[in-house]
């Protein structure tokens, strides 16, 4: 089972969220996750994240690989 820490999109058309997951590498996007590890949410004034650095280290060492998205936020 490959394992991927990627972005999943939520929220409405024009304000998009985006939540934090680690979830098998051939689900779908939007699919059932794994976990949940934060959010991240990007506006035209700034940028809103939350990440828990103590369960994303958890899977990194679990074999878990980021995508390069979510590596630039960490």
């Amino acid at each position: 089972m490959a394992l991927v820490i990627r972005l999943t999109k939520v929220g409405k058309r024009g304000e998009a969220k985006y939540r934090v997951v680690v979830a098998e590498k051939r689900s779908r996007r939007d699919g059932r996750p794994v976990e949940n590890l934060g959010w991240y949410e990007k506006r035209a004034d700034k940028v809103n994240k939350h990440i828990n650095k103590d369960r994303y280290d958890y899977w990194i060492t679990k074999g878990a690989t980021p995508s390069p998205r979510v590596s630039e936020l960490v």
